[in-house]
């Protein structure tokens, strides 16, 4: 495997089919970030992708007969056992007692209900607020400690794990030359990570999380801002309204910008009939309390 930059996507291919020395047609690839011009030659991007060398058709053949045997786990599937591996171990000794597994499709609903860790507040004294900064920060260095090894299990290349730990939150970000394989094609391998870690980390804790990887949480919520406006133009003209159906972290930053824009209304998250989730926006609450 190969990782490849180049002004562009056919620079790239040849680059890779040389280092690997096979022919473009040989290739298996994946992008990782598309080339750009930018804005008057300013913020271009580079092409980034990531190669392999494709099995022959007799190399093919002979992989599918072995499946049937044993099948070996890929570099993926061996980081995210390991990690899982880790995060496991360190829960079960702490917690042995707990159930994640049956609490898992509770867990995940209350990862998309952003305000259930602030609404239910009760203001401290100043001590007890000195107390539980110095308890956060304590927290944050073993979150942020278990964290970096996690990483050093992996194939990426991270050089940048922080936490930090506020209003009952954990904040963490992660950077390093390999940021873009870590967030994966359009993010899927960011939404593993996400769910795993507030899996580990609301069990264990009680605690949310908002992840960040390199900008592209930033870059999301940035994207979603532009894509609801028209949602919010369509409910202050009906009353009511819906987005289509989001992806994994583009749901719950939806969720959190239309309560944000709509706090007298009913805005929460549905699950359509093919298990894809959107959210809607009504006036239910204001006819239950009227």
């Amino acid at each position: 495997m190969t990782k490849v930059e180049a002004a562009t996507l056919e620079e790239a291919y040849e680059l890779a089919a040389s280092q690997l020395s096979c022919s473009v047609t040989e290739l298996k690839y994946e992008v990782v970030q598309y080339p750009s011009k930018g804005i008057l030659g300013l913020f271009s991007k580079q092409a980034i992708i990531v190669a392999t060398v494709q099995p022959s058709q007799k190399e093919t053949e002979e992989i599918l007969s072995q499946e049937t045997e044993a099948a070996e786990p890929t570099v993926e599937e061996s980081v995210a056992e390991a990690i899982i591996e880790s995060v496991q171990r360190e829960t079960e000794e702490a917690e042995a007692d707990i159930e994640v597994q049956a609490e898992t499709d509770s867990i995940v609903e209350q990862f998309f209900d952003a305000d259930t860790n602030t609404e239910n507040s009760v203001p401290e004294t100043e001590k007890g607020m000195e107390a539980n900064s110095f308890e956060d920060r304590e927290l944050a260095h073993s979150i942020e400690e278990s964290l970096k090894h996690m990483m050093a299990l992996s194939c990426f290349d991270i050089d940048v794990v922080e936490v930090d730990v506020v209003d009952n939150t954990a904040l963490i970000f992660i950077d390093g030359e390999d940021a873009a394989l870590l967030i994966g094609k359009e993010g899927y391998r960011y939404n593993a990570l996400s769910y795993m870690l507030f899996n580990w980390l609301h069990s264990k804790y009680q605690l949310y999380i908002k992840l960040e990887i390199a900008e592209f949480l930033t870059t999301q919520q940035e994207m979603i801002r532009n894509y609801i406006q028209p949602v919010i133009e369509n409910v202050q003209q009906y009353g009511k309204g819906k987005t289509r159906f989001l992806d994994g972290i583009l749901v719950q930053i939806a969720l959190e910008q239309l309560r944000e824009a709509f706090p007298d209304k009913y805005v929460a998250i549905k699950t359509g009939k093919s298990g894809k989730k959107f959210v809607v926006i009504n006036e239910f609450n204001s006819k239950r309390n009227g």
